[in-house]
């Protein structure tokens, strides 16, 4: 008969590696000094953009990343750290994760893997940066919609500016 510790090791890891092949990134973090209350409230806040927080001992996922193409980040794994799950968009999870760490000077951004490429804490942050999927969609449709906005306008004006004139026109021969 296993321990319960081995049965719940067996599956951490089994959990992270069924939820990495579904994931499109995976971030790492540290939460040292990070109270209770306040990771639960990251992990809500997460969860509205399709991402999840992740708790796991540094041996389970160091074991989970061996032999994967996460490998390189087994280095960022020490200390109390999280994984953060993130399907479809990784910028509204990056966003909701650098507005905490404002608030939460204690949690820290130690890197992750975007598709199929290692990115460093930096790469997060300026990832923050960038308008959400649905902003980037508005303003393509805006830029695509703007030329032909700018001509049925011009088009508009010229057949106002004839009316106008054939009303002048029409103004004066009969005064």
């Amino acid at each position: 008969m296993k321990k319960i510790g081995l049965v719940f090791k067996e599956a951490s890891g089994a959990r992270i590696k069924s939820t990495l092949k579904t994931s499109d990134a995976v971030f790492i973090i540290k939460y040292s000094g990070v109270k209770s209350p306040d990771i639960c409230s990251l992990r809500q806040t997460l969860r509205g953009r399709n991402a999840s927080l992740f708790v796991v001992k540094n041996s389970v996922a160091r074991r989970a990343f061996k032999d994967s193409v996460l490998e390189p980040l087994i280095k960022n794994i020490d200390g109390p750290c999280g994984l953060v799950f993130i399907k479809d968009e990784p910028v509204g999870a990056s966003q909701a994760l650098c507005n905490f760490t404002k608030d939460h000077e204690q949690l820290k951004l130690e890197g992750g893997f975007l598709k199929d490429k290692i990115i460093e804490k930096s790469d997060i942050e300026h990832m923050s940066r960038l308008p959400s999927k649905e902003v980037l969609r508005a303003q393509l449709v805006g830029a695509i919609n703007s030329p032909i906005s700018g001509l049925v306008i011009t088009l508009n004006q010229v057949l106002a500016k004839f009316v106008i004139c054939l009303d002048q026109i029409k103004q004066k021969k009969t005064s």
